[in-house]
């Protein structure tokens, strides 16, 4: 609750369960929350059949997560999924390239015109944020460092350490 009162847009909130009444009822709880919540649900044949009824029946936006090839992709949007949530890093982990699964759902997406957000989960370097917005990510979840590293260049640094040693020569105040 008190993180839907910070945020202005989707806070994504997940069901626990794997059975599609029990994600039901969860998903009705969970929008109890706020009206920016985002029911987040599983990418299994359940989490998809409750994506279509909390799209339709409920209004409520769909986050559906656990995303690991462009297939599964094709079938969330096909659901009605608001979000899908390809998990780059972990795909990374098992020897495969995170960046081509994002390429290949958006795709798919543009050719046929699906209005389901690529969420580009588990970014973890500064290239994959790179990579995830040149192909056409529409959001990208990252820890922390990753989001700072973004703003680090060794040429701003060594930039900005001439600037200020130039301006320390010339002896003057500002303010």
């Amino acid at each position: 609750k008190q993180i839907c009162d910070i945020v202005d847009g989707p806070v994504s909130a997940e069901v626990v369960a794997t059975e599609y009444a029990k994600m039901i009822r969860e998903a009705e709880t969970l929008a109890q929350i706020a009206d920016n919540v985002c029911i987040k649900v599983p990418l299994t044949l359940d989490g998809l059949r409750a994506c279509k009824t909390i799209r339709t029946e409920m209004k409520r936006l769909v986050n559906v997560t656990l995303c690991f090839s462009a297939t599964q992709a094709l079938l969330a949007a096909k659901a009605g999924a608001s979000f899908v949530s390809p998990f780059i890093g972990r795909i990374d982990d098992i020897g495969l390239d995170g960046m081509e699964l994002i390429a290949e759902i958006r795709a798919i997406y543009d050719n046929y015109g699906y209005s389901t957000e690529i969420l580009a989960a588990s970014a973890r370097t500064v290239n994959h944020i790179k990579q995830s917005a040149i192909i056409g990510a529409d959001v990208v979840t990252a820890p922390p460092a990753a989001l700072k590293a973004l703003v680090k260049h060794p040429l701003t640094d060594i930039g900005l350490k001439q600037f200020l040693a130039d301006w320390e020569k010339t002896g003057q105040k500002i303010g």
